[in-house]
């Protein structure tokens, strides 16, 4: 699958994301969602960073499955998620 890179501008909070591509004729429109998730959120901040995004992720929101986990810094982790209707359309695009 190919990819192409589009810039966010730094907003607070969540950031939903809809882009709408159209792909020889045809159109579709997929659903992101960026989360900055803080390590200071965790149950215990000084974990392995790994355990600390397992833990803040077991408990969302299941339509929305985690796409990419972008670099982290000393703050937080930022993490990209795609609506489930999108990663089909997705997964499809694949096969």
């Amino acid at each position: 699958m190919s990819h192409i890179a589009i810039p966010i501008p730094p907003l607070p909070g969540k950031q939903e994301i809809e882009v709408e591509v159209t792909i020889n004729g045809m159109r579709q429109q997929l659903h992101y969602r960026v989360e900055l998730f803080y390590w200071q959120d965790c149950s215990n901040p000084l974990a392995h960073r790994a355990d600390c995004i397992s833990e803040m992720l077991a408990h969302h929101d299941p339509d929305w499955t985690v796409y990419y986990i972008g670099a982290p810094t000393d703050d937080f982790v930022p993490i990209t998620f795609v609506k489930e209707e999108s990663r089909r359309l997705l997964r499809g695009a694949m096969a």
